[in-house]
């Protein structure tokens, strides 16, 4: 089965300045046709998992409780707007310390143990760092960086994704024209 790996911050909401992060709701705020563009893959009955460092709650900026206070107000914002999302995965670990922190595969493998069904060759990971497209070569998955204002061959620097996308709903757009 396909699944569609998403990283949060700077794909699913607005991300925080560097040495910044999400510490509450209110700072929580989704990037525009976020919605739509779950809604869409939904339609398709693609899993969607949200995969996601969150070294805030290592740096003692918010605890594990509030992240997933955070994660379960955005699971219901989606539901009421018919969007949903199959499961979130996070790392709470710093840089260095585990094997759960992107690039490394260990979340996307905990994915994988809960829904057997999943077939990495034929998914894809969606995010805005490096570390989300290395994780997703390391498993095989097709790649696609969220990367407002860049080109598909604008890639100097960059960890060389299969796609460049501008934002979710285009992202989406791409892996669907892939998959048809």
């Amino acid at each position: 089965m396909r699944a569609v790996f998403l990283d949060r911050d700077g794909v699913i909401n607005k991300k925080p300045p560097e040495g910044e992060y999400v510490i509450s709701w209110e700072g929580f705020k989704f990037l525009p046709r976020v919605p739509e563009a779950i809604r869409r893959l939904n339609e398709l009955k693609i899993l969607v998992i949200i995969i996601t460092n969150q070294r805030g709650v290592a740096l003692g900026y918010l605890t594990e409780k509030k992240l997933n206070e955070i994660h379960q107000k955005m699971l219901r914002e989606l539901k009421n707007l018919g969007a949903l999302i199959d499961a979130i995965y996070y790392c709470p670990h710093d840089k260095g310390t585990c094997l759960c922190r992107k690039p490394e595969v260990g979340l996307f493998l905990q994915a994988k143990k809960d829904f057997p069904e999943i077939d990495f060759l034929s998914s894809f990971v969606v995010g805005d760092s490096r570390s989300d497209i290395e994780a997703g070569k390391k498993l095989g998955c097709k790649t696609i960086l969220i990367s407002p204002g860049l080109k598909e061959d604008d890639t100097n620097n960059l960890p060389s994704p299969h796609f460049i996308a501008a934002d979710l709903a285009e992202a989406v757009e791409k892996f669907i024209a892939k998959i048809i």
